[in-house]
């Protein structure tokens, strides 16, 4: 591969030698990301504390985690008792009060990560409405004024990879918005998605554009397609033949990871070769893979599971705080994203063999994150402004 700019130390200081291996993980080229925000790590210190000992690289949240974070907690207090008895303020505009306030602390606290790694961490990410996944002009809209009013340049606004969402990206990352591409599963969207980016790049170098400060992330959803497909393969395997049984054991819990591998590699054959080499001369930055949804959902599976067969140059996983503290403790560490490709193709094939459609599978997988975050969203406005 020919590759794009040469990684920098991210947020470990690079002198670090700890064996924590949420640090470690830098030495493989990864970026360690929390997949949570709450407005006590920041108040507390907690979120300093991270980036100095666990070389805390980024943060991203979403409709859920404002929810979770918001309903359970005292420590928004201040602002909905000031904002609730504006009538002129909906639930959505308290939200974005409260959001943006979050955010801005966490992208000022992530400020030297920012700057010590050439731009490359240090984001915090801000979702658009789930609601608007549907529609071009209304994402742009939101997300321009929300680039705004957060007003920080180690922002990442969240926009879903979705058909209406995709045209919405390159427009924004052209305008020189970072942006993190959200809810991906398949292969091929991922491929749209990449060379949206690209052409957003290409643009603004024709133009004269800065484009060594653009960034953005493609998040590819790891658990949730073996979750899916297992529960299939499953349902499948109770009246199946010997034969058939051992087609569905080969492919069970080893879909997810197969696919991340894979799509890693069309990133590799993406951004590299001569004319992203013309970019990158200029300072350009890949659009780096961010694993999303690392989490273990299957008990019988190990807890770090989506952590430790990810590992690879160029790449960030965001992960949630139990499996971020599980992997402090016991994660392992190895250059895995680029092992035993050839058997990730054979056990997409085998999957396909055995009856199951991968782009079905990913299809459905879309619909149901986008409405999760819709769920999610409506749920977090009824309890900023109870009915």
């Amino acid at each position: 591969m020919s590759t794009t700019t040469t990684l920098p130390s991210t947020s470990a200081d690079p002198q670090t030698t700890s064996g924590n291996p949420l640090q470690q993980l830098a030495n493989f080229g990864q970026s360690v990301w929390l997949d949570y925000i709450r407005r006590d790590l920041m108040t507390s210190g907690e979120l300093k504390r991270l980036i100095e000992q666990d070389g805390l690289g980024g943060m991203t949240s979403n409709p859920a985690i404002f929810e979770k974070a918001i309903a359970t907690g005292t420590e928004y207090n201040d602002l909905l008792t000031t904002l609730r008895p504006d009538a002129s303020l909906d639930a959505k505009a308290i939200f974005e009060r409260i959001a943006i306030r979050d955010i801005q602390d966490a992208a000022d606290a992530l400020r030297t990560v920012y700057d010590r790694s050439r731009h490359q961490d240090g984001y915090v990410s801000l979702e658009v409405s789930p609601y608007l996944s549907a529609k071009t002009q209304e994402t742009l809209d939101e997300a321009r004024r929300l680039w705004a009013a957060v007003a920080r340049p180690n922002l990442m606004i969240k926009v879903p990879g979705t058909a209406a969402g995709i045209p919405a990206i390159e427009i924004l990352l052209a305008e020189g918005i970072n942006i993190n591409v959200t809810l991906l599963f398949s292969q091929d969207t991922y491929e749209e998605v990449a060379k949206a980016f690209v052409r957003a790049i290409e643009r603004r170098a024709a133009q004269g554009l800065d484009v060594a400060n653009v960034a953005s992330v493609a998040s590819f959803f790891v658990s949730r397609i073996d979750s899916l497909i297992d529960t299939q393969l499953e349902a499948k395997s109770a009246n199946a033949s010997p034969e058939q049984k051992q087609l569905i054991d080969s492919v069970h819990s080893k879909v997810a990871i197969a696919n991340a591998k894979i799509a890693y590699e069309r990133y590799q054959r993406i951004f590299s070769g001569p004319a992203w080499t013309a970019l990158a001369a200029k300072g350009a930055q890949t659009q780096r893979v961010l694993w999303a949804s690392t989490s273990t959902k299957n008990p019988k599976l190990r807890d770090v599971l989506y952590i430790e067969e990810l590992i690879g140059m160029h790449t960030v996983n965001t992960i949630p705080p139990a499996t971020y503290d599980a992997f402090r403790d016991h994660g392992k560490l190895r250059a895995s994203l680029t092992e035993n490709v050839e058997e990730a193709h054979k056990v997409m094939a085998n999957l396909e063999a055995a009856g199951i459609s991968m782009k079905q599978v990913t299809d459905e997988l879309v619909v149901q994150g986008v409405k999760l975050f819709e769920d999610a969203f409506t749920k977090l406005l009824s309890v900023i402004r109870p009915a």
